[in-house]
């Protein structure tokens, strides 16, 4: 591949792209949602050792995951309006960098406070990243390999589960938590060279004020798919910030099981991304209904049956599956629902996302401290196959 640092992107979306489409700098988008996400999940992966080395709950130590969130809501309300007179490329490397101090700060945390510190300088990396990520990735590329471009980014968010959650998991048993997020780091200044290569310059699109974002939540349909979004996250990030736990209280299985589990879990989320492009392309609301229904009923059987190691394992991985379709479903929604404001729908919608993680994570830690993991598992099912519900409903899609 050769570098594209000499090439601006001065156009309108779907004309005129370059040929050949940039496919490294589709790939170096997926290399920064690798690393950042791989960031935001580490807490799952370590979750028991670190509540342990901070002297705090597991409920309280998942609070991680809260603070990352809220930071993400503000970094995608705010980022494209902030930056809006800037050259995207290097505010994408303004980002990555941040992620690499964000793990440093955490890697060297004596209390909780700091860790929640660095959490949140990572939460406004996130926002701020996601929201560009899909507006910057359709610029690349000829309209018609636009999905094609989206999935393979996306398919940054299970690599980051496999990297985060089993791997993390795994080495939690052979080294101290602490050296967990500095090896994030160095995979983040990693990915930050590799985007100062490939990535090309690429103009600001679009109005990005936040008068722009009350119009776009006031277009017909609009405020419900994002509903959905919400409560879509809010289930999953319950069940997925303690499946830790989950899988040492309910399950019983040792660090080297667990870390099988969450990496067919991670592969699982692989097949279900691309599997959803073909689906998406077919019917994007059947998809995003048999997403939410299908995690939700997963969650509900978790709860009720769970304790059987084959059991427990089938379901995760179908959990995987459904999961995989779920982004790729939603960003797809967005940019067919406000196309003449990509960016800044999609960090509305990123915003709201947050929302959910964070009312995932902590509503997830207060059940788990009251009423231990299964109710987790419940409440987070019963949240899935509302918005599953909502979808069918009142989202309306734009079918391709």
């Amino acid at each position: 591949m050769s570098a594209n640092t000499d090439i601006d992107i001065n156009i309108e979306p779907f004309t005129a792209v370059p040929k050949p489409a940039l496919w490294a700098g589709v790939v170096a988008m997926m290399l920064g949602v690798t690393a950042l996400l791989t960031a935001e999940l580490l807490p799952a992966s370590v979750l028991t050792p670190m509540a342990q080395g901070l002297g705090v709950t597991t409920g309280v130590a998942g609070q991680a995951v809260t603070a990352t969130a809220f930071a993400g809501l503000i970094g995608a309300l705010l980022s494209a309006t902030v930056t809006r007179r800037f050259n995207r490329k290097p505010v994408l490397l303004a980002f990555s960098l941040l992620l690499i101090v964000s793990n440093l700060l955490a890697a060297v945390a004596p209390n909780i406070e700091l860790l929640l510190a660095a959490r949140i300088v990572l939460g406004l990396a996130i926002g701020g990243f996601w929201t560009m990520a899909a507006a910057t990735t359709i610029r690349m590329v000829p309209e018609a390999m636009a999905a094609r471009a989206i999935a393979i980014v996306m398919s940054g968010i299970p690599a980051a589960m496999i990297i985060a959650i089993p791997v993390g998991g795994y080495l939690s048993d052979l080294v101290n938590w602490r050296v967990i997020f500095a090896l994030a780091a160095a995979l983040g200044a990693l990915v930050l060279v590799l985007q100062m290569l490939f990535l090309p310059r690429v103009a600001p699109k679009g109005h990005a004020s936040l008068a722009v974002l009350g119009d776009i939540i006031s277009r017909p349909g609009i405020g419900f798919g994002f509903a959905a979004a919400i409560l879509v996250f809010t289930g999953h990030f319950g069940y997925f910030t303690y499946i830790r736990p989950y899988l040492e209280t309910v399950t019983t299985v040792n660090v080297g099981t667990m870390a099988m589990i969450l990496f067919v879990f991670g592969v699982g989320s692989y097949v279900g991304t691309f599997v959803s492009g073909a689906a998406v392309e077919r019917s994007l609301k059947g998809t995003l209904i048999v997403a939410a229904l299908g995690m939700g009923v997963l969650g509900l059987l978790l709860a009720a049956f769970g304790g059987a190691l084959a059991f427990d394992t089938a379901l995760i991985v179908i959990w995987g599956v459904l999961f995989g379709a779920v982004p790729v479903a939603f960003t797809t929604w967005i940019t067919r629902a406000v196309p003449d404001e990509v960016e800044s729908a999609t960090g509305l919608l990123v915003a709201l996302i947050f929302v959910g993680i964070a009312a995932g994570a902590a509503g997830g830690g207060a059940i788990f401290d009251l009423n231990g993991v299964r109710g987790v598992f419940l409440v987070g099912g019963l949240a899935l196959l509302g918005a599953a519900v909502l979808v069918a409903v009142r989202v309306q899609t734009k079918e391709a």
